[in-house]
């Protein structure tokens, strides 16, 4: 039997990973996953935390390491794990965020309309499916959580998955932000199953209070950063003039596959026509087709487009300001005033120049998939029975914030 040279990572946050065999190898070479080298895992917050500069690459193998301790933990607690089941949840993991666009999540909504990134990465993996002759039908499977073994989905998409327990640590590390260092190894070690669903034994408990703490820390402190999101709306805002702009036959630089979802609304339907160029432009996407048309729009004629996109080249971002309460009528019409004034545009085209939304989140969702801790004496008791330190309810409270950015003058 030939001897399989085995293909090591040197990764900043947990040192040496192996890739476990050439099956996963071939998935990491193949386009799909490079691709994912050149779009950013933090999207914009490296305009607040320069470090921020690790990719969704960096992010896939580093959960493609933790779903391989996560397996070889529960294999040795001695839960039946076949290699077929092995391998497509780690060829799973991998390929769970292939559906991103640039920037990851800050253009979700706006280079496709109402289609969310899973939808793009199942499509993604069904066409490698066919290239691989079916080889990716366990992993497709646990991805829709319709395999036999339900625990193998919550891994890749849970309360307590290896996505959440990497990039909560990597995005901690390559930001500096230390509250989201969790304790992602003994997490893992404590995971055991019960009636096909994962449980933590009780000796992890305090590892999940820190982890559900260091979430909640890191999406106010880090993910929903106000200078982050001022950066993501002015993007956006960019990108809804520069798709104006092409509907009107106005002449814009972009790469092939820019130009495509500037100058198409596209669907999910359209993703799945025959024929259609929708996922062949979307894989040729990454954050460098934005990054050069925003530095040849700095110089384009239209008042608009160019100062949006000078700004952020230089990263004069917008100011943006946050409250309980929304802003009133009045007030957002003051300051449209001001830009049609001094730059002598309409009020439909000073409507780009700011931006207002509610921002939300809750940290733990009862609803969804619980968090189950398992007790010597066999009794299972959900986080928010078995915590005696964290406030659930507080977790789970849905926590609203009124941001009102705009463009400085």
């Amino acid at each position: 039997m030939p001897d399989i040279k085995r293909k090591i990572i040197n990764d900043p946050v947990f040192g040496f990973i192996t890739i476990p065999n050439d099956f996963l190898y071939n998935i990491i070479k193949h386009p799909f996953l490079q691709r994912l080298n050149r779009i950013r895992q933090m999207g914009l917050a490296a305009f607040v935390y320069p470090g921020a500069q690790h990719t969704r690459l960096h992010h896939s193998i580093g959960a493609m390491y933790l779903m391989n301790e996560a397996l070889t933990s529960l294999k040795a607690k001695g839960h039946e794990i076949t290699k077929d089941e092995y391998n497509g949840a780690l060829a799973c993991i991998l390929l769970h965020d292939s559906g991103h666009g640039p920037f990851s999540h800050a253009l979700e909504n706006i280079l496709v309309r109402d289609i969310r990134h899973e939808d793009i990465s199942l499509l993604m993996m069904r066409q490698l499916n066919e290239e691989l002759n079916g080889a990716l039908d366990t992993c497709i499977s646990i991805f829709r959580n319709t395999h036999k073994k339900k625990f193998l989905h919550q891994l890749v998409s849970g309360q307590l998955d290896v996505d959440r327990l990497d990039y909560l640590r990597r995005d901690s590390f390559y930001s500096g932000v230390t509250e989201g260092n969790i304790g992602s190894d003994r997490i893992i070690k404590m995971l055991d199953i019960r009636d096909d669903k994962l449980v933590v034994e009780s000796k992890g408990i305090y590892s999940v209070e820190n982890f559900l703490l260091s979430r909640r820390l890191m999406y106010w402190q880090v993910y929903l950063h106000k200078t982050a999101v001022a950066a993501e709306k002015m993007i956006i805002k960019t990108l809804l003039r520069a798709k104006e702009l092409v509907s009107q036959k106005r002449e814009l630089f972009a790469s092939p596959a820019f130009m495509y979802f500037l100058e198409n609304e596209i669907s999910l339907d359209d993703f799945h026509k025959k024929g259609n160029k929708a996922l062949e432009h979307f894989v040729n996407l990454d954050d460098n087709d934005i990054w050069c048309s925003l530095k040849v729009w700095s110089n384009h004629d239209d008042k608009v487009l160019s100062l949006l996109s000078k700004s952020i080249v230089e990263r004069n971002l917008f100011k943006i300001e946050v409250s309980a309460t929304p802003k009133t009528d009045e007030e957002i019409q003051i300051q449209l005033n001001k830009y049609i004034d001094k730059y002598g545009i309409p009020e439909h085209e000073a409507r780009y120049l700011i931006s207002y939304d509610v921002i939300s989140s809750n940290m733990y969702n009862q609803a969804d998939d619980s968090i189950d801790i398992l007790y010597n004496d066999g009794t299972i008791k959900n986080i928010s029975e078995a915590s005696d330190m964290l406030n659930i309810e507080l977790l789970s409270k849905k926590v609203e914030k009124y941001y009102f950015s705009f463009y400085r003058i």
